[in-house]
């Protein structure tokens, strides 16, 4: 069977490597167009991606995350999601800021299509998410506001707190925002215009300050 490739596949930029005799829906080649993202075929032999980013979840933490990393990863492989986990492999102290912006790079670089961070409370690492381009990342801590970041808000980046939630909890949160989808509609101007700022600011520069 030949590879389908849809929108959800394209990453923001750069290239997507594809198979030989792959089949890209219309609309994914519209948008990768439109993102500027290179079509790259791979020859015969050539090793494919082990999954396609659409299928693949980054993931990391700090210390005060790690208990929770570790007990949630199996759900990943329950759900048939490739996972790139950052770190932390062994507890030890880290900052959550170096942890955040592992995980944010694989999702705004197209090489994940979404991403789950947990540290002590999920919020320092909701914030420096948030600073990279295309990133819409929410603090979940139930499954309301999990499905709400999915469906209102196309969130790709969930965070949790380590300190914060139990295990139960943290499952229901994470199993509820993989689940949901973006609901669209009305809610795809919003986000649209999440994405117009996104641009804006990079150029932004602040105003000159009266006295």
């Amino acid at each position: 069977m030949r590879p389908v490739f849809t929108e959800r596949d394209i990453p923001l930029g750069g290239e997507l490597r594809v198979p030989p005799d792959s089949i890209l829906t219309p609309s994914a080649r519209d948008l990768a167009q439109a993102r500027g993202v290179k079509i790259v075929e791979l020859k015969k032999g050539e090793l494919v991606p082990a999954a396609f980013p659409s299928e693949t979840v980054a993931i990391g933490s700090d210390h005060g995350g790690f208990e929770m990393k570790q007990k949630l990863l199996p759900m990943f492989e329950e759900l048939g999601l490739a996972i790139q986990d950052v770190g932390v492999h062994d507890g030890k102290a880290a900052d959550y800021p170096d942890i955040a912006r592992a995980v944010a790079e694989l999702v705004a670089s197209g090489r994940t299509a979404r991403g789950v961070i947990i540290d002590g409370a999920g919020i320092g690492s909701a914030m420096v998410a948030n600073k990279f381009p295309g990133i819409r990342a929410a603090l979940c801590y139930d499954r309301a506001t999990a499905r709400n970041s999915r469906e209102h808000n196309d969130a790709n980046v969930l965070t949790l707190g380590g300190r914060l939630l139990s295990i139960t909890q943290a499952e229901e949160v994470l199993r509820t925002w993989l689940s949901t989808p973006f609901a669209g509609g009305r809610h795809a101007a919003r986000v649209d215009k999440i994405k117009e700022i996104d641009k804006a600011n990079l150029q932004w520069t602040p105003p000159n300050k009266t006295r």
